[in-house]
Order: C-alpha cells, then sequence, then structure tokens
C-alpha cells in the first residue's frame, strides 16, 4: 500500500482513484471495488463487527484505497502500512453534506421506515441470488454509518461536525510530511509533487459521483439478480 486516502466518501474519492491509477499507484480500491466484487462485503462485515483486521489480505493487489469503508479505518492503515502516504481529500463541508446524504446516507435513511412493495421484491431477489450483496446494507452500518457518525445520518449539523472533526483529527495526527491536505480542484500538480512524480500532461480526472452513483446501484441490482437465474 502506497497512498492512504482519509478523506470521507463523496470528497473527490472517485476522481482521485482515477489520478492515482494514472500516476501508477493503482489498482486503487475504492467502494465501487465491493460493488463490483460482492465477497468483499462480506471481508468489510468482519472489519466492521470485528472478527478479522487482516488488512494484507483485504488489499492484496492494491497499490492505494480511497473513500469508505477503507477511509473509516485510516489510523489502522496508517499505522499498518508506516511507509504510505496519506492524502486528506476535503470540500466544503455543506456542499459536501448535500452530496452524501444524497447518495449514500439516502438509503440508509430511508430503510428506517417500510419499504415500498418493488424494493421489498428487489432486496429479496437480490438475498435469494446474491447473499453477500445483501449484506451491503449491514456493511455500510457496521463500517461507518454507526462508527464514524453514531447512526445519526439524517441529522445534518451532527454529520458536519463529525466531518470537521475527521479532518481536524486526520491533521493533527498524521505528521505534515506524509500528509496531503487535497481538493480535486486543486489539479494534478500538488498531488504530484507530493508523491514525488511528474504531471500527466492531460486534465486532473473530473468524475461525477453523484451521477455515477444513480447509475450503479440499479444496474449492478439487475446484474446480480439476472445472474441467479
Amino acid at each position: 500500500m502506497k497512498v492512504i486516502g482519509a478523506g470521507f466518501g463523496r470528497t473527490g474519492t472517485r476522481s482521485l482513484q482515477a489520478a492515482l491509477e494514472r500516476l501508477g499507484f493503482g489498482p486503487c480500491y475504492h467502494m465501487s471495488t465491493v460493488i463490483a466484487e460482492p465477497y468483499r462485503v462480506r471481508q468489510w462485515l468482519d472489519v466492521g463487527e470485528g472478527r478479522s483486521r487482516d488488512w494484507d489480505t483485504l488489499f492484496a493487489g492494491f497499490g492505494s484505497a480511497v473513500d469508505w469503508p477503507a477511509s473509516a479505518y485510516w489510523r489502522e492503515l496508517a499505522a499498518h502500512y508506516p511507509d504510505a502516504k496519506v492524502v486528506l481529500t476535503v470540500r466544503d463541508p455543506a456542499r459536501w453534506y448535500d452530496s452524501v446524504s444524497a447518495t449514500i446516507f439516502r438509503g440508509v435513511t430511508e430503510r428506517s421506515g417500510p419499504l415500498p412493495l418493488r424494493r421489498r421484491v428487489i432486496q429479496w431477489l437480490v438475498a435469494r441470488r446474491a447473499p453477500d450483496f445483501a449484506l451491503f446494507p449491514q456493511m455500510t452500518r457496521a463500517t461507518f454509518v454507526d462508527p464514524v457518525f453514531g447512526g445519526r445520518v439524517d441529522d445534518r449539523d451532527h454529520v458536519i461536525e463529525v466531518f470537521q472533526r475527521h479532518i481536524a483529527e486526520v491533521k493533527a495526527e498524521i505528521p505534515a510530511e506524509r500528509l496531503l491536505v487535497f481538493e480535486a480542484a486543486d489539479g494534478w500538480e500538488p498531488l504530484c509533487a507530493f508523491l514525488g512524480v511528474p504531471v500527466p500532461g492531460e486534465p486532473y480526472p473530473r468524475a461525477n459521483e453523484r451521477d455515477a452513483f444513480r447509475r450503479k446501484r440499479p444496474r449492478r441490482l439487475a446484474r446480480l439478480i439476472l445472474r441467479g437465474r
């Protein structure tokens, strides 16, 4: 592991994943990796529920990791990989909350009440045909929704406070020479200088995470259901 992303999801982590892979620090582990390979859901559930913390097995073959659930364990990863550099992605707290509440947290808050019949049917089909992926909601709660936010993801003030406290803690605990505080708008230059690599002759990646999130989950569920036939 050469680079550890300590930033919360929806802080430009998808773009950072693409950037790190372009710079030679890939493959880069991201939440999309878990969704693409459902057996990893159970691995993270074991981590979240305290049964396993075998980081070398979990990240075997990866040169970097960003986004949740990995970023929820930035302290443990920074200690386990002492030579890895840490990139803390940040963005305006209010805009970040609007983004995360409309994507990742939306599914969590929706599950607090009765689901529409269509959603219940989909969940039943996924549970039958893709049992590992059916544990995805439980995994997100166990790894970051509950331990990081106390389950209070519908409380805007609380979530923003946690976001700001997280940034302060990473800055305080990771030595300055090992840490880059980074926004996607900063582009290649600070990231490349920090990692000691040349600046590519192309624009910094700009992934629209919110749109990708909305497209990704329905398509992934459909493939899992069809694959089980």
